[in-house]
């Protein structure tokens, strides 16, 4: 396999997790009976740009379909940061009804329901054709389309040229990550700024948090690799932020190398820095996670061995992606895992995929009163945790599995 950045043949391994489903393939009880779909999710790490990245196995088309049942809106943390979000953004660029926002992945209209209560001229942009019908009950213009210089082009040619673009958790998920940031150049006007949250590599491996790598994340990102890439497709990296979002994430600011005007802010050279001084461009840094990884299998498997032989009843909350890599990595079944619990009607009375184990309402909680509860989405434990507080009444507690079990 090449590089999907540089071309560069990929020959260093990262972490190989064997093989699963699609991480939000949810299953209907018709797809119970039927053949499920897996494949292999190998990491490999490019050692010339230092992108991280996934083997190509199974298409951005097969995954982001018509069906995808991720929904931002569930979330009232990440609502508080999108709202944050545009009100930082609203002022710091000077943003009125003269201006236009454009959200790249806008998802169920999360972001964008923000922008258009300022009276801000705004679109989204989503593939998926489930979370682009939510937001437009929002109100929101959706362009239901996978974003490239392709749609960028025709945008600009319908006068729909953007003052400022968000694109949160998306960078990560794209197979052509060239086309897809050289999209932004071409959509920007020429002062215009771009916008990308993503979870920061560094934190992933410092915190063995192997289970945000599932097939839907084509990329796994550092500001030095971003760097690379933005540059060699006509955007300049002038600011970066540190968010504590999905355990750890970056927000990089860009603008048109060749019409910018922003002052480049030493935050950015900090940052390459510390990259730098952490190893991040030498390959010693990218081994070791593949052990941790193991561990943390080993002691979750034990964990719910031990509860299944006491006859605890353990059952998990978050049918998030990241659930699904670590179940299907552990190979945990039903029998160790009763249900999954999730507030998204999307997925309630469905499957994991992979690890077939029932996803239900929350009502099902208290109506089981299991003993232990795994949050399987590990960076919304204290949202979660507040959320679901009933349980210690009759004595239930809350684990997590990463970056190591913990009986909370």
């Amino acid at each position: 396999m090449k590089c999907r950045h540089c071309g560069a043949i990929l020959t260093q391994p990262f972490i190989d997790l064997g093989s699963s489903p699609p991480s939000n393939a949810y299953l209907t009880d018709k797809a119970m009976i039927e053949p499920e779909k897996w494949y292999p999710l190998k990491v490999m790490v490019c050692d010339h740009c230092w992108l991280v990245q996934t083997e190509d196995f199974v298409g951005a088309g097969e995954m982001f379909s018509e069906e995808y049942a991720y929904f931002s809106s569930f979330s009232t943390s990440w609502l508080a940061h999108a709202e944050r979000y545009v009100n930082e953004m609203t002022e710091r660029f000077y943003l009125d009804e003269n201006s236009c926002v454009v959200e790249v992945a806008a998802n169920d209209g999360y972001l964008l329901q923000y922008v258009k209560n300022r009276a801000i001229p705004c679109y989204g942009i989503e593939p998926t054709h489930s979370t682009a019908e939510a937001a437009r009950q929002k109100g929101i213009e959706i362009k239901e389309a996978f974003f490239g210089v392709e749609l960028a082009e025709k945008l600009v040619a319908e006068g729909k040229s953007a003052d400022i673009t968000a694109a949160n958790n998306v960078l990560a998920h794209v197979p052509d990550i060239n086309d897809f940031v050289a999209g932004f150049t071409t959509l920007l006007k020429p002062q215009g700024v771009a916008t990308f949250e993503f979870p920061h590599l560094l934190n992933l491996v410092q915190h063995s948090q192997f289970d945000t790598i599932y097939h839907e994340h084509y990329s796994y990102l550092s500001l030095t690799a971003v760097t690379k890439v933005f540059t060699e497709n006509g955007l300049t990296v002038f600011d970066v932020q540190q968010l504590p979002t999905h355990g750890g994430s970056l927000r990089v600011f860009a603008q048109r190398t060749d019409s910018g005007s922003q002052p480049v802010d030493e935050s950015v050279e900090i940052l390459l820095q510390q990259e730098r001084e952490a190893g991040m461009q030498s390959l010693p840094f990218y081994q070791g996670l593949q052990q941790r990884a193991e561990k943390i299998k080993i002691d979750l498997l034990a964990f719910l061995i031990e509860a299944k032989k006491q006859g605890k009843s353990v059952a998990a909350y978050g049918a998030a992606a990241k659930g699904s890599t670590l179940l299907n990595y552990c190979g945990v079944r039903p029998d160790l895992l009763a249900f999954v619990v999730d507030k998204n009607p999307a997925k309630q009375d469905k499957y994991m995929p992979g690890s077939r184990i029932p996803i239900v309402s929350e009502e099902i909680i208290t109506a089981e009163k299991p003993d232990y509860l795994i949050v399987l989405p590990w960076n919304l434990k204290h949202e979660v945790m507040q959320q679901l507080e009933y349980t210690r009444a009759w004595g239930g507690q809350f684990v997590v599995a990463v970056p190591e079990l913990e009986v909370l």
